[in-house]
């Protein structure tokens, strides 16, 4: 199966505490680990209805200056979907920094 993945280096200074909070959202109903400055979070590819044709993995890095998010998918549409919702969920917890500047690049 060919992968579609994205990668963004998004800017802030506040990486390691909103990846801790996306991680802490998402475990309630998926499969999430996580430390300080890492943390995955497994998408069933049958999540909310959907029929893709496999699981995503969606990965975060937390470092000094920026989140850096991967989203590993099976196929486009599913991309593009997790692309989104990451970038609403992250608005969302960054409140005061939003919108963060997603600079997707797929390959």
């Amino acid at each position: 199966m060919n992968r579609s993945i994205s990668t963004a280096a998004v800017p802030t200074e506040h990486g390691s505490k909103y990846l801790q909070q996306l991680c802490k959202h998402w475990q309630h109903n998926l499969t999430v680990t996580f430390d300080k400055g890492h943390g995955t979070v497994v998408f069933p590819k049958d999540a909310r209805g959907a029929s893709w044709a496999g699981d995503a993995v969606v990965t975060f890095v937390a470092t000094a200056q920026t989140l850096d998010c991967t989203v590993d998918a099976s196929e486009p549409g599913q991309l593009e979907a997790l692309k989104g919702a990451v970038a609403r969920h992250l608005d969302r917890f960054a409140f005061r920094e939003a919108p963060l500047a997603f600079d997707w690049r797929d390959g």
